[in-house]
């Protein structure tokens, strides 16, 4: 059964991709292999849920959140590097939220 958080990025993909966006699931986390070593995947420890291109061609990171949902130290600083570096990054509690973050 799907979760809010995953309706709700699910409904920022189709939006941001409605509105000319390329977005994928950023999924982040570690899970032991066959000899029980841990490997680690996605971007990294605090890289946003939703990472991709804007219709004009600038980097895209969206860290999805429910109405309570709270933002890591490490998802802040994600976010941050993101702007620094010329891209669009933010929090997203609903479509419009990403859509505000994807569109100039």
């Amino acid at each position: 059964m799907a979760t809010e958080e995953t309706n709700i990025m699910n409904a920022c993909m189709v939006a941001l991709s409605k509105a000319g966006c390329l977005v994928f699931r950023n999924n982040v986390g570690v899970l032991p292999d066959r000899e029980g070593r841990p490997i680690r995947y996605g971007l990294g420890t605090g890289s946003s849920d939703l990472i991709g291109i804007c219709a004009d061609g600038v980097f895209l990171a969206v860290e999805v959140k429910t109405a309570a949902g709270r933002v890591s130290p490490a998802q802040e600083a994600f976010i941050a590097a993101v702007r620094r570096q010329g891209g669009r990054a933010g929090v997203a509690r609903c479509p419009d939220d990403a859509l505000r973050i994807a569109l100039p």
